[in-house]
């Protein structure tokens, strides 16, 4: 479980536009619009969930930690709405977006088969920007109270709403914003506000190829990294005694071990937050399995580590 921001943008109208445009215009006009938004949310540190027709869904604060994982889906819905203006122009529509952008809690992982899974997110956050972009109007991005709490600085001009959405029993808070008549940050002040907060944590799931980790919390995948650092230092020490590759894979299992321990403790912190549900803070029995044998696993391979570093000292 972690705190994300959803973003979901839609053409508008656009299943008018297709019945003159034709099949073959059609595709070069949706091709170059998701191309253009991708750039737009990418740049902003967002992670493209799926494309679903002439719709794109993102989000952020995932696989990387944000901590303005917020104002940067507003700025980017705001700067695909500004792009659009200017693809528009190019083929001569009138091409307009609608957006919906809310942020809250969801489990995020990998779903699906063994022949085909698919890195997601899953929880009411996600049905929630979706429901706010079907009721946002060309040109405007609706989001949810929290989301634009955590920005509310730099939007002071949203309206705010209560808007009734299908599959929520209770009106839902939100702030409708007209992005056409909100300008994008220039460059100077979207690199102020909006670099890349790079985690310790983020660089060493970076360099194992294992972000997500971090975010399933006691995952297989943090497991299986567990279980690597683990064996397969048991394997270096006895297959590559003289090798000048025992010193970089030392190395290399030593990071896995400090990013199963950086895994843990991450995901402790998650659970202490207080806006986290209740039952969402206790862990379940497969989880406490898995965290006592990654704690395990990790101890002995830095043990290990620590053995073979002095006794190859003592033997030169």
């Amino acid at each position: 479980m972690v705190e994300i921001s959803v973003l979901f943008a839609d053409l508008s109208s656009f299943t008018e536009l297709t019945q003159d445009l034709g099949a073959e215009k059609t595709h070069e006009v949706v091709d170059t619009y998701l191309r253009m938004a991708t750039d737009v949310l990418v740049s902003h540190g967002a992670f493209i969930d799926k494309y679903v027709g002439d719709a794109v869904m993102a989000l952020f604060n995932i696989p990387v930690r944000q901590d303005d994982h917020a104002r940067r889906a507003i700025i980017a819905a705001i700067e695909i709405n500004a792009a659009l203006k200017k693809l528009g122009g190019r083929f001569n529509l009138p091409l307009q977006v609608s957006t919906g952008v809310a942020t809250g809690y969801a489990r995020v992982g990998r779903l699906g088969s063994d022949d085909a899974k698919d890195y997601t997110a899953i929880g009411d956050v996600v049905n929630l920007s979706a429901r706010l972009q079907s009721k946002a109007g060309a040109g405007e991005v609706l989001i949810n109270d929290e989301c634009y709490r955590l920005a509310r600085e730099e939007f002071p001009e949203a309206r705010m709403e209560e808007a009734r959405l299908k599959g929520f029993r209770e009106p839902v808070r939100a702030y409708r914003l007209q992005a056409a008549g909100v300008a994008p940050l220039s460059d100077d002040e979207a690199d102020s506000g909006t670099g890349r907060a790079i985690s310790i944590g983020a660089i060493i799931f970076g360099i194992l190829g294992a972000p997500c980790a971090v975010v399933t919390l006691i995952g297989p995948l943090a497991v299986a990294v567990g279980a690597t650092s683990l064996f397969g230092l048991a394997g270096i020490l006895t297959l590559l005694d003289q090798s000048v590759l025992r010193i970089p894979l030392l190395v290399l299992v030593t990071m896995a071990a400090a990013a199963n321990f950086y895994t843990v403790w991450h995901a402790r912190k998650l659970r202490a937050n207080s806006q986290v549900p209740e039952q969402l803070r206790t862990m379940t029995t497969l989880e406490k399995q898995r965290t006592a044998f990654l704690l395990g696993a990790s101890a002995i391979t830095i043990a290990m580590v620590i053995f073979e570093v002095v006794a190859h000292a003592m033997l030169h």
